[in-house]
């Protein structure tokens, strides 16, 4: 008997995104030493998948395994298509579209292998010869994307950057294992780039007479593909309060406070309670930073009629937020943040009038005024958040 068993942990990533890990752990573990342990007829075995389970649970009964990964070069041309291969294919359907292909397609790395086509996707496009994301469509994104949502700051901003075109440099471990990707950031890379979602650009070791470093990786989203995958998924991640981010702009322009205090409040409690904030970051908490990153996403669409700066210096400090009109005769805004500190104040209303007051007394509205827009058309607002509560004045 030869038994091929392929993506064998996609069900423990439904299992640990749903809530049933032990028990399905339970099954597997019974299923492998049946199958592959103590099964009499059992001549060889290939298993497929993209990280091992745990180094102690499901394989700790299998004996003789020979573990493969993206970095050998053992079987490195048969993984996927290879450039020939892939350019044999297109001539077949006489399509002379290799520049498109291989943006989309291309990407792949195994051992010392480059340009490794999907080919799921390539197969797809030949039957119905339209560029589209294939194979990101097919394979379960759940993870990826709990893992996104849950992770750190640095996490979500390295995630951005690798958005737009950016580069990330982090030791990669082949044997990760899904109880360490709670825990660890670099655990998360490297499980992105065994599922296929990232492509190691280049490599650099660090080594010397005495010191042997970890060595670091280049990444970068394996293709186009990949790239507009994650776009459609972060756009599904916001798309539901899509309503209540213009609602917000338009009350803030029109000056209508309570209307700001009543979507912002139902934006936060959704959003902030769908990526975990705070679940799994470690060392120094900086909420402030969170909830500012937060309310300048809000302000993306008003980039064609504002100028919108970040922690620049005006007067004596640094202000959060400034809004400056690109046409003269619009209203300029600036906004303070302050988390609630129960130390200092003793209620969210009491945070607001602190965030006005270093306004004030900072002196912020003095570049604007420099640029000959008057103080009577500045509008200046203080943000106070407790959790998911938001106050704003």
């Amino acid at each position: 008997m030869i038994i091929l068993l392929d993506e064998y942990d996609t069900p423990m990533q439904e299992a640990d995104v749903n809530g049933y890990w032990e028990e399905l752990l339970a099954f597997t573990r019974s299923l492998f030493n049946a199958a592959f342990k103590t099964n009499p007829y059992l001549e060889r075995a290939i298993m497929t998948g993209i990280t091992r389970v745990s180094k102690e649970s499901v394989f700790s009964d299998l004996n003789n395994l020979e573990v493969v990964t993206t970095t050998s070069c053992k079987y490195e041309t048969v993984f996927g298509f290879t450039e020939e291969e892939m350019t044999a294919a297109l001539d077949e359907y006489g399509l002379a579209t290799k520049r498109e292909v291989k943006s989309w397609y291309d990407g792949f790395v195994f051992g010392n292998k480059r340009d490794i086509y999907n080919p799921w996707s390539i197969l797809n496009y030949l039957d119905k010869q339209t560029l589209q994301a294939y194979w990101a469509n097919t394979s379960s994104n759940s993870l990826v994307g709990k893992l996104i949502r849950e992770g750190g700051r640095t996490v979500k901003e390295s995630f951005e950057s690798l958005l737009a075109e950016g580069r990330l440099f982090a030791p990669i471990d082949e044997q990760i294992a899904y109880d360490q990707l709670d825990s660890s950031e670099n655990a998360i890379w490297s499980f992105l780039v065994a599922s296929g979602y990232l492509k190691v650009v280049s490599y650099e070791k660090y080594e010397t007479d005495r010191i042997i470093k970890e060595p670091r990786y280049e990444l970068a989203l394996t293709n186009y593909e990949v790239k507009l995958m994650f776009r459609n998924m972060v756009s599904g991640w916001f798309s539901r309060n899509l309503s209540d981010y213009n609602d917000f702009v338009k009350a803030l322009l029109s000056g209508d406070v309570d209307a700001m205090n009543e979507y912002m409040n139902r934006v936060s409690s959704a959003t902030f309670s769908f990526f975990d904030t705070g679940k799994r970051v470690s060392g120094k908490a900086e909420p402030e930073r969170f909830y500012h990153g937060f309310v300048l996403g809000l302000m993306v669409e008003l980039e064609d009629r504002y100028v919108i700066t970040s922690n620049r210096e005006s007067g004596f400090g640094r202000y959060d937020v400034m809004l400056e009109p690109k046409e003269a005769g619009r209203d300029a805004f600036i906004i303070e943040f302050k988390v609630h500190n129960p130390k200092r104040e003793d209620t969210l209303e009491d945070a607001v009038k602190a965030a006005l007051a270093q306004i004030e007394a900072k002196q912020y509205v003095a570049a604007l005024i420099g640029k000959g827009i008057p103080e009577e058309r500045i509008k200046k607002y203080g943000f106070a958040f407790e959790g998911k509560t938001v106050l704003i004045g």
